[in-house]
């Protein structure tokens, strides 16, 4: 069965409650607490840093002895119990996955700071998510735009209005994950477009 993107589409109310629902059933099942840096969409609708609505929530990192791991692979209870919820609430398929968390955002490093930067919540005893700052997101939101030419990524990017400095930052760390030329021309056509120069390193 088809059901409308409209319906599937998590709204600010639906992510509280399909986090809170997680939550809850993590501690029911009697598993381990998990704590989890959000980006994305997601991560914007919590902070109220935009108005729309999002297909997913982006896992982007574990926190683990007081730094940031990659969370891949995700336990396999853990997406059993986020399906229960997809199935509870009509949620999309895969609404809680890893799929931002790609090997070289780790062997190339987040954006310096990002830990100090989150913005921590808890949603009852089972589950704690870190979601990432107005800055962090510039810096992925960047990279994302650039490496998928535009679209939804590049609009989050505007509606967050970075400065120039923001944005030179962004861009240098982007040139750290993607080295090469055709990223750097991307880059340079993406930055022009929305009136700003790209470093030339």
């Amino acid at each position: 069965m088809v059901i409308s993107n409209h319906i599937m589409e998590l709204t600010p109310d639906t992510l509280e409650k399909a986090l809170g629902l997680l939550s809850e059933l993590i501690v029911l099942r009697g598993h381990p607490t998990q704590r989890f840096v959000v980006c994305g969409g997601s991560a914007l609708l919590a902070l109220g840093m935009v108005s729309r609505t999002t297909q997913d929530v982006d896992v982007l990192a574990r926190m683990e002895d007081g730094n940031l791991v990659t969370p891949r692979p995700l336990p396999e209870w853990l997406l059993a119990l986020a399906e229960e919820v997809r199935r509870q609430l009509a949620l999309p398929e895969g609404w809680f996955n890893d799929r931002v968390a790609e090997e070289t955002l780790f062997s190339c490093g987040l954006p310096e700071g990002m830990q100090e930067r989150l913005t921590i919540r808890n949603y009852g005893a089972g589950l704690l998510i870190g979601f990432i700052s107005r800055r962090d997101q510039i810096f992925l939101k960047l990279h994302a735009a650039v490496d998928r030419d535009g679209g939804r990524h590049l609009q989050d990017l505007m509606d967050l209005r970075p400065t120039a400095e923001e944005l030179r930052d962004a861009a240098v760390w982007t040139r750290k994950h993607d080295p090469s030329e055709g990223f750097l021309y991307n880059l340079r056509v993406l930055m022009k477009g929305i009136g700003h120069e790209a470093p030339d390193a």
